[in-house]
């Protein structure tokens, strides 16, 4: 199967790539493209320069003198996405908050889908000192990607995080979709997690109602439920690294009362931990 046939993103037609410039960014770069070739999208590639605002006309300075800085780069990226038929869009704006700036541009270019590059799997202080996946994230733009250096998709298996919320129950709804436009799709695993015993029988009965409706309406895919006990995010690491899934599917953040099973301590931490992409869905 081509690998260009995947289609994890199902139906986006606009994907903004955020990128730093860095090796790091090169892997996301490539698998932007390709989801571009997929998804027959165009790619926006956004690079934003922290300012201070204190002073406009340094702030434009500086900006403009990145501009010329990663000129070659943002042209190579053009001429990549050129020579793999993506209609490419260079974009370089300055901003003193980066992470309100990409969702910015997102909305206002009708984004389906902010792809962002991870330098390294992140150790326990990555709640404390933060990362820019995890503020956008934490902004409730409706997808945001993840991938993390030199990871390829082949596009064959899904793990989806399922609890009670509703960007769960989104996320789940878009996994079922893949079915129709992922023809290199094979497998789905839906993992629910309780946090004692007593909630066993419930996180259970979660995932095997969601792969009963799956097997209905897509015979030909592979189902699994998976239900445990622990700290959420450790077992859906876990599982998606035992069965080498190409992509993580979980809720995003929510204001107000934390979901029953998961919160946005656990999408940060599933984002920093993945050894593969992670989609984070926000309704």
């Amino acid at each position: 199967m081509n690998r260009f046939s995947t289609s994890l993103l199902g139906e986006a037609k606009t994907l903004l790539l955020a990128t730093d410039g860095s090796r790091f960014s090169e892997g996301a770069l490539q698998e932007a493209i390709f989801f571009g070739q997929a998804c027959a999208a165009r790619l926006i590639v956004l690079h934003v320069v922290k300012v201070d605002v204190e002073s406009l006309k340094s702030a434009n300075a500086k900006v403009t003198r990145k501009q010329q800085e990663i000129a070659p780069y943002l042209e190579d990226v053009r001429k990549m996405a050129r020579d793999s038929g993506v209609e490419c869009e260079t974009v370089v704006v300055g901003s003193s908050v980066p992470e309100h700036a990409i969702v910015e541009q997102a909305r206002k270019r009708k984004v389906d889908v902010i792809i962002m590059g991870r330098h390294g799997r992140a150790g326990r202080l990555y709640l404390l000192v933060g990362s820019m996946t995890a503020k956008v994230i934490g902004l409730g733009f409706p997808m945001v990607l993840m991938l993390p250096k030199d990871f390829t998709m082949t596009g064959t298996h899904v793990l989806v995080a399922v609890d009670d919320s509703p960007n769960s129950r989104l996320a789940v709804e878009e996994a079922l979709s893949l079915g129709m436009c992922c023809v290199t799709l094979e497998r789905l695993t839906f993992v629910a997690v309780a946090r004692r015993e007593s909630g066993l029988p419930e996180a259970r009965k979660m995932v095997e109602d969601v792969c009963t409706r799956g097997r209905e309406k897509w015979p030909h895919l592979h189902f699994e439920a998976v239900a445990g006990v622990g700290h959420p995010s450790n077992i859906i690491v876990q599982a998606a690294e035992e069965r080498a899934v190409d992509m993580i599917m979980i809720g995003g953040m929510v204001s107000g009362p934390l979901p029953k099973m998961f919160s946005g301590r656990v999408t940060k931490e599933v984002c920093g931990w993945a050894h593969c992409a992670v989609l984070v869905v926000t309704a």
